[in-house]
């Protein structure tokens, strides 16, 4: 077996059983630190991808960037990586199992696809369409012939479109399709969370974001939860101190936030491990 078909089939275990957390770099620098600091594998994420070509969040990355990007990614440490596809660049269902049967040829050993629109408010996509979209995606990812997660996203619920009901109708539907893992981001409360992973029998990927950054990994595993991803969570607390520090420069002359920076031996070290890392 190869190192990329390892990665693949590693891949694949991770999601058998416990609860594992998914780190979301931006960069290859972000990858080999998070690699170094102990991750066992990696996902894009598209926020903090846009961020770093200078762009808003939210459909404005093209298929072929988020590709270029996702081999970036792969070819920076020795993991497996995921990749966030948003809405999988296209409405119909075809367009969408292109996305995956590229996703598998760039190497990815697995994809996440939204079921919304990537349009003002991001609605979601029609109930029958959503489902043909996710069976054609996952009969995209089975025609690879070799393991690839496919991860069947419900985000209607993060962005009020819909309540609790309907993302497990949907993710129940999705599952039936074919999905291997399922993910809702960013329900209302734990409450909903454990209803919503009771509800399916796959794998289900929980959001450490917002009020869930209060969530430790063990109370993620007891609500049944198989991975936890932060998304762009990391990005965006980076860039926050960005522009903190800059407009303490620049507004008030102060530079003390610039104080508590990691020394650059330390993010050498780490970049030269990460690259090497073995998993």
């Amino acid at each position: 077996m190869n190192a990329l078909a390892e990665r693949h089939a590693g891949f694949e275990a991770l999601h058998a059983s416990g609860c594992f957390i998914i780190p979301n770099p931006w960069d290859v620098g972000s990858a080999r630190l998070m690699a170094a600091c102990g991750a066992r594998a990696l996902a894009t994420t598209s926020a903090g991808h846009a961020f770093t070509l200078g762009k808003p969040d939210g459909g404005r990355v093209t298929r072929d960037e988020a590709l270029a990007h996702a081999q970036d990614l792969i070819a920076a440490t020795p993991l497996p990586v995921s990749g966030d596809f948003e809405n999988g660049f296209a409405d119909d269902p075809d367009g969408v199992a292109e996305t995956v049967r590229l996703a598998g040829e760039a190497g990815l050993s697995g994809c996440s696809i939204e079921d919304t629109q990537m349009v003002g408010g991001n609605p979601p996509y029609p109930f029958d369409l959503a489902i043909e979209r996710v069976r054609a995606a996952c009969a995209a990812a089975r025609a690879l012939g070799r393991p690839f997660v496919f991860c069947a996203r419900a985000d209607g619920i993060m962005n009020g479109h819909y309540d609790t009901e309907e993302a497990i109708r949907r993710l129940r539907a999705f599952e039936g399709a074919g999905a291997d893992l399922l993910y809702a981001p960013l329900p209302p409360d734990m409450a909903a969370l454990r209803r919503i992973v009771a509800s399916v029998t796959k794998p289900f990927n929980a959001l450490a974001a917002g009020s869930f950054t209060s969530v430790s990994l063990q109370q993620f595993a007891e609500a049944g939860v198989r991975r936890v991803s932060i998304g762009s969570a990391m990005a965006r607390a980076t860039h926050k101190l960005m522009i903190d520090a800059t407009r303490a420069m620049l507004d008030h002359g102060d530079f003390t936030p610039l104080s508590n920076g990691v020394s650059g031996s330390v993010v050498d070290d780490l970049l030269m491990h990460g690259a090497d890392r073995t998993p």
